[in-house]
Parts: structure tokens; C-alpha cells; sequence
């Protein structure tokens, strides 16, 4: 990189990884350094919580906030109901309104813990683009906006070429998208003065497109900047796990389980996590980064703990590494486990160990279960199991037991009094 920012935000993202490309970063800076700065990034609401793979960029908007600026998180009322096309084999389905606002309640909840939202100058605000997008008068709209955009220029996109190039089929609804997504940067800047949006680097056409827009119809100085598509250093998609999508609500992932999935980053991907999910200082970073042998895995406990502060508070992540410790270091059973509770009445014919194992989280189907068994992973009161037919039954759960997948990941299945 030729050009050395000078503004906080731009010094602190470009030495932590942050950033893939910008429209102008010269140009950003210098805006940067005139005063607070509005941008947004735009999440739709296609589930009940936000997940790791979003983390990223809201750690984005969190060092947006304390380096003096002022974010603004756009839920997607109005753009869920089309469904982002990118990189998609197939076309998302479709939610209802009422789907859609009980999605939104839950996202916010975890903006909560990141962002500090208020009425003041660098504080967040989060809106939602339906209050626009609902009321469009379909003819308006394609007159005032859509005469300037490119149908051959939309269609060199990546986003959209790699689904056409598979002869997937792409909908005219999701072919929409791009254009109202470009329309909710206009509105942003009109409504909020914002001059900057940022998302993943498979956004980068999209916000383009949003850019020119603004340009166009309102000779807007604008910018965008996007983030790497992260991936761990085994290829993996980042947010991931046997379990599923890594989830930021608690009541749909346990804090323990988060912490876990921090404790696991292997070793080659430390130093680049904990620059990017914490707020430790660069140089301790690539110190805790570049530890060997035994030492890396101290270097996972602090990873995993800031993180977990992060999100679910320090008294949680201190819970969670107190059961690890307890779990993996004294073979103990771990109070702060992920916990199947049983009924005696589902218990009456007897259970089998590989069900147990499916509905604990485990394994995701019996299959999987089975398999996990025959392979050796499988354990119960970390004594290795065999057979995946054996039945449990509720004198078998007099004292919570213990299954274990591999050598990290541990349920307790109890019997509800």
C-alpha cells in the first residue's frame, strides 16, 4: 500500500487485517480527519440472530464508533423480502412481514453488546429500509432510478455472472436487489448524511453500484470499503462448526459453546483472530500469535475470553473457561455444559446412546452418530462407546451423564425433576 493514512480508524483496521479494498482511501481519510463520519452496513433479516461470520464486520463498526465516528446499522425490512442474490446457487425463500420483525428483534439484541446506540453525535442508530422501500411507486421508481442502471453492466457483476455462468436460474425479484440496495445508499446519504458504506468484499458490486447512484442522481461525494471473505487457515468457511452456524444470541448458542468454538481456532490462525474479534493491542497480538507448543493453547484461552467478554460479559466467559479447565483438565463433568434435559416419560422405552448424542448437538443425525461411534470419537463418562444401540433409561440418568464427541466437544444429558 502506497498511500499511509493518517486517520485513527483507517491506521487501527489496515494494521489489524481489516481491509480488502476502498473506492478512495485518500479520499476517506481526508474525510475522516475533518470530524465525525457517518457509514452504515446493511444487514438483512434472513434469521433470528446474527452469526460469527457477521462478527467481523461488526467489529468493523465498533472501531467506527471509538475512533469518533458514527455508525448506523441498516436492517433489511424492505430488501428481505427480495433476498440478496449473491453468490447463491438458489434463491433464498421468501419470509413473512411478521418473520421478518421478530428477526430484526433478535439482531438487535446483539448489536446491543457492540455498539452504543443514542441520540448523540458518534452515537449508533439503527434503522430499517422498509420505511423507505415499502411506499416506492413502482413506475416512479424505474423512471427516477432504475434509467440509470446498466442491464449489461449489472450482468458482469460476479455475484451474478458465477450464478448465470452454472445456468442457475436468477429471478427477476432477485435481480431487483442490487438496484435497491444501491437506493438505500441515496436515501442514507439524503436522511443521514452518510458518506460511507462497508460490507464483505462480496458486496463490492453492490456498493459500486450504490456509489454511482448517489454520484448521479445527487452528486454525492461517497465512499465504500469492504472486508476480506475470511476463511481459517484449513480452507474452512469462518463461522462454522460440525454444530452449525456459529449463532451471537445466547439462547440459541451457550456462552460456553462460544467460548469453545475460540478455544478450537487452531494454531496458525491466532495471531490473525485475535487482531481481528478483540481489541488487545496489535503488538500483543502477533506476540500471542507467533507462541509454540503448549504456550499457543494459553494464547486460546485469551482469545476465547476476550471474545467471549465481548458478547456475553466477563463473568460469562470466566464461567466457561473454569468448566474447560474443569471438562478437559480434571475430567470432571462441567456445570456450565451444554445440557440435554429428558423427561421420565420419554425415558419410559429407553432412549439409544446414538439419539442422545444427535440431540445433545453432537452429531447431526444418527448417522453422523453412529459413525462417530463406530470411528472411536464417542464417549460417555469419558469411557469410550461401542455399541450405538445401547438404551438408556432414566435409572441410567440417577447422575447426569457426560457425552463427549472428540476430544473438545462435551453435553450432559440429565433427567428433569
Amino acid at each position: 500500500m502506497t498511500y499511509q493514512p493518517k486517520s485513527e480508524f483507517l491506521r487501527e483496521i489496515i494494521a489489524r487485517g481489516f481491509l480488502a479494498d476502498c473506492t478512495d482511501l485518500q479520499g476517506l481519510d481526508e474525510t475522516l480527519l475533518k470530524g465525525p463520519v457517518t457509514c452504515y452496513i446493511g444487514y438483512d433479516a434472513t434469521a433470528k440472530s446474527l452469526h460469527v461470520g457477521h462478527l467481523l464486520n461488526i467489529m468493523l463498526l465498533r472501531w467506527w464508533q471509538k475512533t469518533g465516528n458514527r455508525p448506523i446499522t441498516l436492517m433489511g425490512g424492505g430488501t428481505t423480502k427480495v433476498g440478496d442474490p449473491s453468490f447463491r446457487a438458489d434463491e433464498r425463500p421468501l419470509l413473512t412481514a411478521e418473520q421478518i420483525d421478530a428477526n430484526i428483534a433478535g439482531m438487535q439484541r446483539v448489536f446491543d453488546r457492540y455498539l452504543g446506540y443514542g441520540a448523540g453525535e458518534t452515537d449508533a442508530v439503527m434503522l430499517n429500509n422498509a420505511d423507505w422501500l415499502d411506499g416506492l411507486n413502482y413506475l416512479d421508481f424505474l423512471r427516477d432510478i432504475g434509467r440509470h442502471f446498466s442491464v449489461n453492466r449489472m450482468l458482469s457483476f460476479e455475484s451474478v455472472k458465477s450464478r448465470l455462468d452454472r445456468e442457475q436460474s436468477l429471478s427477476f425479484l432477485e435481480f431487483n436487489y442490487m438496484i435497491l440496495q444501491a437506493y438505500d445508499f441515496l436515501e442514507l446519504y439524503r436522511r443521514e448524511g452518510c458518506v460511507l458504506q462497508m460490507g464483505g468484499s462480496d458486496q463490492w458490486g453492490n456498493i459500486v453500484n450504490g456509489i454511482d447512484l448517489s454520484r448521479r442522481v445527487l452528486e454525492a461525494e461517497i465512499f465504500g470499503l469492504t472486508t476480506p471473505l475470511l476463511t481459517t487457515s484449513d480452507g474452512k468457511k469462518m463461522g462454522k462448526s460440525q454444530g452449525g452456524a456459529i449463532w451471537l444470541d445466547g439462547e440459541m448458542l451457550s456462552p460456553y459453546e462460544f467460548w469453545q468454538f475460540w478455544r478450537n481456532t487452531t494454531d496458525a490462525d491466532v495471531g490473525r483472530f485475535l487482531k481481528l474479534y478483540t481489541e488487545i493491542p496489535v503488538a500483543e497480538c502477533e506476540r500471542l500469535g507467533s507462541l509454540q507448543g503448549a504456550e499457543i493453547n494459553e494464547a486460546k484461552i485469551v482469545l476465547a475470553n476476550a471474545v467471549t467478554t465481548l458478547l456475553h460479559g466477563a463473568e460469562a466467559a470466566a464461567a466457561a473457561e473454569a468448566t474447560a479447565r474443569e471438562v478437559f483438565e480434571k475430567g470432571g463433568m462441567g456445570e456450565d455444559l451444554p445440557t440435554l434435559t429428558l423427561s421420565a416419560a420419554e425415558l419410559a422405552e429407553g432412549i439409544s446412546v446414538a439419539q442422545l448424542i444427535t440431540r445433545s448437538g453432537l452429531a447431526k443425525s444418527g448417522k453422523d452418530a453412529k459413525r462417530l461411534i463406530a470411528e472411536g470419537g464417542a464417549r460417555m463418562n469419558d469411557a469410550a462407546l461401542t455399541d450405538a444401540g445401547l438404551m438408556i433409561g432414566a435409572a441410567d440418568l440417577a447422575q447426569p451423564i457426560k457425552l463427549s464427541a472428540g476430544k473438545k466437544r462435551h453435553a450432559l444429558v440429565m433427567l428433569a425433576e
